[in-house]
């Protein structure tokens, strides 16, 4: 299978999850340092991402890693309390020039940044001022992206606003599981959503007056309604963009996409009633900024068919096949979400996050052997390649991750990357997968089955 000419091949991280230096240089806490520190019994084995893999003093050598390996695009995000150490006012100087030395030394080795604002870790300043719940944060956001985008837009072309803001709004104020753990009712969390697109607006437009070549886009991720059979597209494209009845509607891609990209709520938003935030005179005009492409994160989908007029979910069959932290492998998930995505949205997708948690050890030859990672990826990469061939504009595929890293609440226990790394020691030790994935990006696909 070959892919177009200029497709991106790449690899995915977050700061939070691989930096560490968590009080170096000026960097200010974040809601994941208060978690860790005040909350640990909420974290597996009582982990904390101060360390991390130590990306902050060790990227030199990563990268150069990367080049050696063959992958040649780099996802990364900034951490807003390392640059703006309270979220708002002066910057950090040192902290920036952390991600320009980063960025310098990720091009220095052939390898193309691509740059994520906000990847989940806010300044604990912030929290303290409401979060995302206060209006003001879309000003303050947009000026954290006006001084990233000022400092370092002139050599990334690829600038994303958020990554999954389903996570952390979802699961950080509403279902309890992540930082900073607050229960939060459903009224305040679709206002703190509508806040967070503001915030994206405002980023768009802050980005482009200083960054004016850049390529600008976001990054959510949704779970893919998937047909069993071919008379259930039509009922897995409903069931994929349309509202729950109850409960909150964060993770149907429609809720954020929608306004971003087409300039309304969806029209079945109103089924949320009294919950439904205020939205301005002019709150739509400045969500829907031109944007350059869409990412979309995605590890599976659930089974769809027709009912009726409708849809509905069906068990999945007994069996079916799983990662090591439980998630389900339906490879199908990239060939049916990117199209369900382009059909509506119509914009350049790249897949911003996709990968498998497994079981890695270094055996007693002293190598990684994850041929389940290997099998995985391929499949998946094979359905994303379907898609392509069948009209999606696919424009890049970044696996989740580099290397084995901080998985938020299940710490240190999830091993999801290429690289494998000994958490005591920090050595890096590549994966069968990273030699593998390597040579797939050398051969644009190439090697994937046909």
């Amino acid at each position: 299978m070959k892919f177009p000419e200029k497709f991106t091949w790449g690899v995915a991280t977050a700061s939070y999850q691989i930096e560490g230096g968590w009080n170096c240089d000026g960097r200010g806490p974040t809601v994941w340092d208060d978690y860790c520190h005040y909350r640990s019994e909420r974290i597996f084995d009582r982990h904390t991402g101060d360390a991390a893999v130590d990306f902050y003093h060790r990227y030199a050598q990563d990268l150069k890693m990367m080049k050696e390996l063959g992958i040649p695009a780099l996802r990364f995000s900034v951490a807003w309390s390392r640059v703006m150490p309270e979220g708002r006012g002066a910057v950090n100087e040192k902290g920036m020039d952390f991600y320009r030395n980063l960025i310098d030394a990720a091009l220095e080795n052939g390898i193309e940044p691509f740059m994520t604002l906000f990847h989940w870790d806010l300044p604990a300043a912030l929290d303290d001022r409401g979060a995302w719940l206060n209006p003001d944060i879309s000003d303050w956001f947009a000026d954290y992206a006006a001084k990233v985008g000022q400092a370092l837009g002139d050599r990334v072309e690829h600038i994303m606003t958020f990554n999954e803001p389903q996570c952390f709004l979802g699961d950080g104020y509403f279902n309890d599981v992540d930082a900073p753990g607050i229960k939060r009712s459903r009224r305040d969390l679709l206002r703190m959503a509508h806040n967070t697109l503001l915030a994206h607006g405002k980023a768009v437009m802050a980005i482009r007056s200083v960054a004016p070549k850049a390529l600008i886009g976001v990054a959510p991720t949704s779970g893919v309604a998937l047909p069993v059979t071919e008379k259930d597209v039509d009922a897995a494209r409903r069931a994929y963009f349309e509202l729950p009845e109850d409960g909150t509607p964060l993770w149907t891609p429609s809720w954020w996409s929608d306004p971003a990209i087409l300039g309304r709520y969806p029209d079945d938003a109103w089924k949320m009633g009294a919950d439904m935030p205020a939205i301005g005179q002019n709150d739509l005009k400045i969500i829907c900024q031109k944007l350059d492409f869409y990412g979309q994160n995605i590890y599976n989908g659930y089974p769809v068919v027709k009912d009726g007029d409708g849809w509905k979910r069906i068990p999945r069959k007994p069996g079916y096949p799983r990662s090591a932290c439980n998630w389900p492998l339906t490879p199908e998930a990239l060939y049916w979400g990117p199209k369900f995505l382009y059909e509506r949205y119509h914009l350049p997708i790249y897949i911003t996050e996709n990968g498998i948690s497994c079981h890695d050890a270094v055996l007693l030859d002293g190598k990684v052997h994850d041929p389940n990672r290997i099998d995985t990826l391929e499949r998946y990469i094979h359905e994303f390649g379907r898609a392509i061939l069948d009209g999606v504009d696919g424009r890049g595929y970044f696996v989740w991750t580099l290397m084995d890293d901080f998985e938020w609440r299940t710490g240190y226990s999830d091993r999801f990357g290429l690289v494998h790394v000994d958490f005591e020691t920090q050595k890096r030790l590549p994966k069968d997968s990273a030699y593998w994935y390597g040579k797939i990006a050398r051969e644009n696909g190439a090697g994937i089955y046909d």
